[in-house]
C-alpha cells in the first residue's frame, strides 16, 4: 500500500497525461483545496488582508504619463528639439527626426496630499486624497498585443492565467449565482482579444465573463418563448445524470466539470442578472453622479456604476477597459477627449465606494499596458503626440490597503525612465495578490510538469505602496 509519499513520487513518475493530471488533484485533496463540484466556493486567503475584492481599470493603449500625472518641466526647455539618446539637441522643427514634445496640459497639486494632475481632471481631484501613485513600474514590451497579455497575465505571449483568473482560484467568489471574474470591455475587444481574460492553464471555471457594451449584456440570457424554467431545470437534470457517468469514467477531464457548472451557473445567472445589470432602480442623484445618460460619461458611467453593482454582490474581480489611449498624433485632442469620457466616472466609483463603506475592502487599480516617451517623430509636419514607452508609466491605486495620499517612484527630468524605487511588472503582480491576502508562492498550480504562479519565477511585494 502507498504512503503519501510514495504515492505522489509514483504519479510525478508517470510523467504527463494522466499522471500529472492524477498528481494535481491529489495535491488539491491533500491540501484541502475546492472540489470540482464547487470550484468558486468562497476560500480564506494566505493570510489576512483588507481588500476583499478588486476593480481593475485599463486603459488600453498607453496612457501618457507625462501630459496626466507626471509633470516633466524640462519638457518646456526641449520642446521641439532633436532627441538623441547621448542628450544632445538641435532643432528639429523641419528635420523629420525624433523630437521633444512638452505637455500640452498645464498641471496643478490636487487634495490636500498636493499629488501631481494635469488640470483636465476636474472631477478625479476632488478624490485626490484617497488615491497612491506609483511612477516605477516597468514592462518589457513595446507592443500593444504582447504588453496588454502581460499587465494582465505576466506572459507576453498569452496562453496564461489573467490576474482574475488568479484571484478567483485563490478566493473563490462570495455568490454563487454569478461569475467570479467579469470583464467589461469596450464594444471592439482590446487587442490580444478575449485572451486577456483567459483562464489560461487553470481550470476553465476561472475564465472571465466578459459582457457586451451593446445589446443583451449576455446572448441567450433569457430561455426562448414556451420554455419554462421547470422545463429548463428538468433538462439540466437529464444532462448532470448523464455527464456525471462520463466525469466518473474519466475524472481528469476538468472541460466536462466545468461545462457543467456553467449550465447550472447560467440557469442561477438568468434569475439573477437582469435584476443586477439594471440600473433603473438607481436614484438620478446616483446616475448624475457617475455621468449617465451625459454625452462622452455615458459609457463609462455605466461601466463603473455596474462594476459597483457586481462587487457589492459579491463578485470577486471586475475589469474595466476604456479606450484606446494609443495617442501618437495631437495628444491634446486625442488624450482631452479621453479624459473628458473617463475623469467623472472613476471619480464617481471611488466616491461612491467610500460612501457605501466598501472602498477600504475593495481595490482600484488603474493603468495602461506602457506608459509613453518624451518624444516623437514628425508626420505630415508637427504632430505632438508619443510612442510606447515600457520604461516608464504611472499606476495609481485606491482603497484596499494601500498609501492613500502618497507618491511613490519618480522617473527622470524628461520622464523617458522609471528612476527611484523601480520594479518589474511581476512585482506589481505579486503587490496586487498580496493586497487581496493572497502568497505568489503559495499561489500555484501544477502545470507542464511544474508549479507555475502568476509572476512566472517570483517576485517581491513593493511595501511601499502598502499602507
Amino acid at each position: 500500500m502507498f504512503t503519501q509519499s510514495s504515492r505522489r513520487d509514483f504519479l510525478y513518475g508517470l510523467g504527463a497525461s494522466l499522471g500529472s493530471v492524477a498528481f494535481s488533484q491529489l495535491l488539491a485533496e491533500e491540501q484541502g483545496e475546492t472540489t470540482a463540484a464547487e470550484p468558486l466556493a468562497p476560500k480564506s486567503g494566505h493570510f489576512a488582508a483588507p481588500a476583499k475584492r478588486c476593480i481593475f481599470l485599463m486603459m488600453e493603449g498607453g496612457p501618457s504619463h507625462i501630459d496626466t500625472f507626471d509633470p516633466k518641466p524640462k519638457l518646456k526647455d526641449l520642446h521641439l528639439q532633436e532627441f538623441t539618446r547621448s542628450g544632445e539637441t538641435k532643432s528639429a522643427m523641419e528635420s523629420g527626426k525624433r523630437y521633444y514634445v512638452e505637455s500640452p496640459f498645464k498641471f496643478r497639486q490636487a487634495g490636500e496630499c498636493g499629488a501631481d494632475m494635469a488640470e483636465n481632471w476636474e472631477h478625479l481631484a476632488g478624490v485626490a486624497d484617497e488615491l497612491c501613485f506609483y511612477r516605477g513600474c516597468q514592462v518589457d514590451s513595446v507592443n500593444h498585443p504582447t504588453a496588454m497579455y502581460q499587465m494582465n497575465s505576466g506572459n507576453r505571449f498569452g496562453g496564461d492565467p489573467a490576474i482574475g483568473a488568479w484571484t478567483t482560484y485563490g478566493l473563490g467568489s462570495v455568490n454563487q449565482d454569478l461569475p467570479g471574474f467579469v470583464v467589461l470591455p469596450e464594444v471592439a475587444f482590446p487587442q490580444g482579444g478575449p485572451a486577456n481574460w483567459s483562464n489560461g492553464y487553470l481550470p476553465a471555471h476561472y475564465q472571465g465573463t466578459s459582457l457586451r457594451p451593446k445589446g443583451s449584456p449576455i446572448l441567450d440570457l433569457n430561455p426562448p418563448a414556451g420554455i419554462t424554467r421547470e422545463h429548463q431545470r428538468a433538462n439540466l437534470d437529464l444532462l448532470a445524470t448523464l455527464n456525471n457517468g462520463h466525469v466518473a469514467k474519466h475524472p481528469w477531464h476538468d472541460e466536462l466539470s466545468a461545462r457543467m457548472n456553467n449550465y447550472e451557473l447560467a440557469f442561477r445567472m438568468q434569475a439573477q442578472v437582469p435584476g443586477i445589470l439594471s440600473i433603473d432602480n438607481e436614484t438620478q442623484a446616483t446616475l448624475d453622479l457617475y455621468g449617465v445618460g451625459k454625452g462622452p460619461t455615458d459609457p463609462l458611467g455605466r461601466k463603473c456604476l455596474l462594476a459597483r453593482r457586481l462587487v457589492e454582490r459579491g463578485v470577486r474581480f471586475v475589469q474595466l477597459y476604456a479606450g484606446t489611449w494609443d495617442s501618437h498624433d495631437y495628444i491634446e485632442r486625442a488624450h482631452g477627449a479621453l479624459v473628458k469620457q473617463v475623469d467623472q466616472p472613476i471619480a464617481a466609483l471611488i466616491a461612491d465606494l467610500r460612501q457605501r463603506g466598501l472602498l477600504d475592502e475593495t481595490l482600484i487599480v488603474w493603468c495602461g499596458e506602457f506608459g509613453r516617451s518624451p518624444d516623437n517623430g514628425v508626420r505630415g509636419g508637427v504632430a505632438y503626440g508619443r510612442d510606447h514607452n515600457p520604461k516608464a508609466m504611472t499606476i495609481w491605486f485606491a482603497g484596499g490597503g494601500v498609501r492613500a495620499g502618497h507618491t511613490i517612484g519618480a522617473t527622470d527630468e524628461t520622464g523617458a525612465e522609471a528612476v527611484e524605487n523601480v520594479h518589474h511588472v511581476r512585482d506589481l503582480h505579486v503587490t496586487m495578490l498580496r493586497l487581496l491576502g493572497l502568497d505568489d508562492h503559495k499561489l500555484t498550480y501544477f502545470h507542464a510538469g511544474r508549479f507555475k504562479q502568476l509572476s512566472q519565477f517570483g517576485g517581491k511585494v513593493i511595501n511601499e505602496l502598502i499602507a
